[in-house]
């Protein structure tokens, strides 16, 4: 046991000794690329999907390291390069959202302010929840942040209007061609409706009391998970309302509420805050009063 101390101190010291600014700074740079990597995985599907790669690599390491299974060790040194190739493809997504994200100034160096005549739409889309509610309409609404939408305005039809109650009202009364969708707004513009969300894969709603909700939360929660942007989903069944971000969910929300929740994402000082942070900054005593984390 002495034996080992004494190793571990020598081998500790050894390392100190040869420690300078350069290779401090070097750790530094490592360890901040690694955190970011996981900072914008963390809560998506890309991270169940990196901890299955690296458990695999780690297991093939120790089994690979042993003399006793040749076949396997010949399947790790085989299948290892083809994997390391695959791992682009697997996070094509993400990767893909990073570079955008990198590439926009307010990604660093920006103050988040919020796009000219957004604080008009969010009262826009408050009023016309509350409408929407009462009237047992369905409704998808997102408001983008950060993140460009435009692969999913194509999947709609554009509309390129300015956003207004009646607006939000007509896209999504019940049988009209629009309906069945979602809309997207950037500002005080409604880019287009009837578009197209990806569905959550994250199995978050199995595992509420809340099972009935269907394909327009899946659809929200979807589209929260693969951008920043801010989603309304007002329940077709029941009228209530939430507001989705990051792959969270807050509902039964009154006008009050959903008001202040939209106002702060897109204030200079919440701007990449995430929901549940919000929340509780806008209600520091919040104990989920009538509205519930998912």
């Amino acid at each position: 046991m002495e034996n080992l101390i004494r190793y571990l101190i020598e081998s500790l010291g050894f390392v100190i000794e040869r420690l300078t600014w350069v290779s401090i700074l070097d750790l530094a740079i490592v360890t901040l690329i690694f955190f970011g990597l996981l900072t914008l995985l963390r809560d998506t599907q890309a991270m169940v999907l990196l901890r299955g790669v690296l458990l695999l690599v780690v297991l093939g390491s120790l089994l690979n390291s042993t003399e006793v299974l040749p076949a396997f060790s010949w399947l790790v040194r085989t299948t290892l390069p083809a994997l390391v190739l695959a791992i682009p493809v697997i996070f094509a997504p993400e990767i893909r959202r990073g570079l955008e994200r990198l590439g926009r100034a307010g990604f660093i160096f920006g103050n988040g302010k919020a796009l000219p005549g957004t604080l008009k739409s969010i009262t826009a889309v408050v009023n016309a929840s509350l409408r929407l509610s009462d009237r047992r309409h369905g409704a998808l609404i997102i408001l983008q942040r950060l993140d460009n939408l435009e692969e999913f305005v194509r999947t709609g039809v554009i509309v390129d209007a300015q956003v207004t109650p009646e607006l939000i009202l007509q896209v999504f009364y019940p049988n009209t061609p629009l309906h069945d969708g979602a809309v997207i707004l950037e500002g005080s513009r409604m880019l287009a409706a009837a578009c197209v969300m990806p569905l959550s894969a994250s199995g978050v709603l199995a595992h509420t009391p809340d099972r009935q909700l269907g394909l327009r939360h899946r659809a929200a929660l979807g589209i929260s998970e693969v951008s920043d942007a801010v989603v309304v989903v007002i329940s077709e069944e029941s009228g209530t309302i939430s507001v989705v971000h990051d792959g969270r969910m807050i509902r039964r929300l009154d006008a009050d509420r959903l008001e202040n929740i939209l106002k702060a994402f897109f204030s200079p000082t919440a701007q990449r805050q995430g929901l549940t942070e919000i929340f509780k900054g806008i209600y520091p005593n919040w104990k989920k009063p009538g509205g519930e984390v998912h």
